[in-house]
């Protein structure tokens, strides 16, 4: 198989198994907080109401998209795109499993891997920022405004806690290639226990909680707050166009969720056992299996928490994460120069 439809098949997969999850991830949000709050979800477009996300799709797609008179357009239908675009593309550098070998030859279950995967996650998600914030200005109305503002502030102050946090992680494995970060989480410590980077735990905190704030889900989900600003930045959009930021919302829900197992969790590593196809495919099985139980964590805590007031979330991220992210990286730096270099007086 030759390089380009190698790639091309591998983003073909990557967009058709984020389509697929998202359709999962929307109807067990919707009966996991149902079965919290004793209610009844969906329960009527197919078992269980699977058909339920699907059904919405659909009319999504035949509902009229409404224009507000006062609307810049041209980035008023870029702002939906400018949204998905970077979701899709954080995905690309995501290792879902162990290398694969048929044939003689090896495929990496990952589109691409690049060097500066770290990097280049930070880079992409930043761009989310631009859709949020074009969105709320071209609609011409003050609360999809007020909301992309408060975005603006929110990614902002937490970008640069998710950030920080993932600096020890750097120091730690010494790569910023999310596939040589997993596999630098193989083996185990004494007692059998497994290498992954959960001595990292100020970071895997940090990071969780910046994770949540940057994909805007409660208790950080001002940038929606109906009852304070509507609806929030996508206020003036309907149909397929409104559609767009839901499908990008949960795509980074699992992104997030796949990033926190990739840098804390061990990415695919996990047991291998049974004939050859079993063993090759646990590894995403075990990656699947760490990311939807994260996943599992972001429904929790929507279901459980109330909503913060916006100047409680601002100085949290300030105040807080900021600073304790900087407290331990320096705690990092001296742990990995004394395991290195020993004590200077030794």
């Amino acid at each position: 198989m030759t390089g380009v439809l190698l790639a091309a098949v591998k983003v073909a997969v990557a967009f058709g198994f984020l389509m697929g999850t998202v359709i999962v991830l929307v109807w067990a949000e919707r009966r996991i907080v149902a079965f919290m709050q004793n209610r009844h979800g969906p329960n009527r477009a197919g078992p269980a109401g699977i058909l339920q996300t699907a059904a919405d799709g659909l009319k999504l797609f035949f509902k009229e998209s409404m224009t507000p008179r006062k609307a810049e357009f041209a980035l008023y239908i870029a702002a939906p795109v400018l949204a998905v675009v970077p979701a899709l593309l954080v995905f690309a550098v995501i290792p879902v499993g162990a290398p694969i070998t048929i044939g003689g030859v090896t495929y990496t279950l990952q589109v691409t891997d690049l060097d500066v995967g770290v990097l280049y996650v930070l880079a992409v998600s930043s761009l989310g920022v631009y859709a949020v914030t074009l969105a709320g200005w071209s609609s011409g109305s003050k609360y999809p405004l007020l909301g992309s503002v408060r975005a603006a502030a929110q990614m902002i102050s937490y970008e640069a806690a998710l950030g920080l946090a993932l600096v020890p992680v750097i120091m730690f494995t010494g790569t910023t290639s999310l596939a040589e970060i997993v596999e630098a989480q193989g083996g185990t410590f004494g007692g059998g226990l497994p290498a992954w980077n959960l001595v990292l735990v100020p970071s895997f905190v940090i990071f969780l909680i910046a994770g949540f704030a940057e994909t805007n889900r409660a208790p950080f989900d001002l940038v929606e707050a109906e009852q304070e600003i509507v609806g929030g930045y996508h206020t003036e959009y309907s149909g397929m166009r409104f559609a767009f930021f839901f499908l990008a919302e949960y795509i980074n829900v699992f992104n997030m969720a796949a990033l926190t197992t990739v840098f804390f969790l061990g990415g695919w590593h996990g047991p291998r056992f049974g004939p050859p196809a079993v063993e090759m495919a646990l590894p995403v099985v075990w990656f699947l299996a760490k990311t939807w139980a994260i996943v599992f964590l972001f429904i929790w805590v929507r279901a459980t928490l109330p909503r913060v007031r916006y100047d409680q979330l601002m100085a949290f991220g300030w105040k807080r994460l900021i600073p304790v992210s900087l407290v331990w990286i320096f705690l990092s730096m001296v742990a990995i120069g004394v395991r290195r270099f020993g004590l200077p007086w030794a």
